[in-house]
């Protein structure tokens, strides 16, 4: 029997980092090939959609740490609910770079990259599916 993407077996990927972001959001798969586009995200496994276009798992590899996220299933107990007081901060060497590749994805600018009063620059996008992103840039 050929295996298939429904049969497959997930392969074992390596987690990157100490504490790792899990999304619930409304459309994972749509989320994940935003967050490649935005972010320079790599897909490390990716279970496969329900008949409903769902999946319960996308492990991410964003600026160099693990993120998961995975669809809502009310139907188990797991309701849709907006994102409310997270702000996902990627460390990086270019904030307006990252900031400007992520309005060209589809973010909404918030604030743009500057310098901070602590001094760093520092900026803010938040996506499609509600997360707010922040750039901190080491001045």
């Amino acid at each position: 029997m050929s295996e298939t993407l429904e049969t497959r077996p997930v392969p074992q990927v390596e987690t990157k980092g100490g504490v790792i972001a899990y999304l619930a959001v409304d459309g994972a798969v749509k989320a994940a090939e935003l967050y490649r586009k935005a972010f320079a995200a790599e897909i490390a496994a990716q279970h496969p959609v329900d008949d409903k276009g769902r999946t319960m798992h996308i492990h991410l590899y964003v600026n160099g740490s693990s993120m998961m996220l995975g669809d809502f299933y009310e139907e188990h107990g797991h309701a849709k609910v907006a994102p409310a007081a997270i702000t996902l901060q990627l460390i990086v060497d270019d904030a307006q770079a990252w900031f400007d590749r992520a309005v060209a994805a589809g973010c909404e600018g918030i604030m743009p990259p500057q310098k901070m009063f602590w001094g760093d620059i520092w900026g803010q996008v938040r996506d499609p599916f509600g997360f707010v992103w922040a750039f901190n840039q080491a001045a």
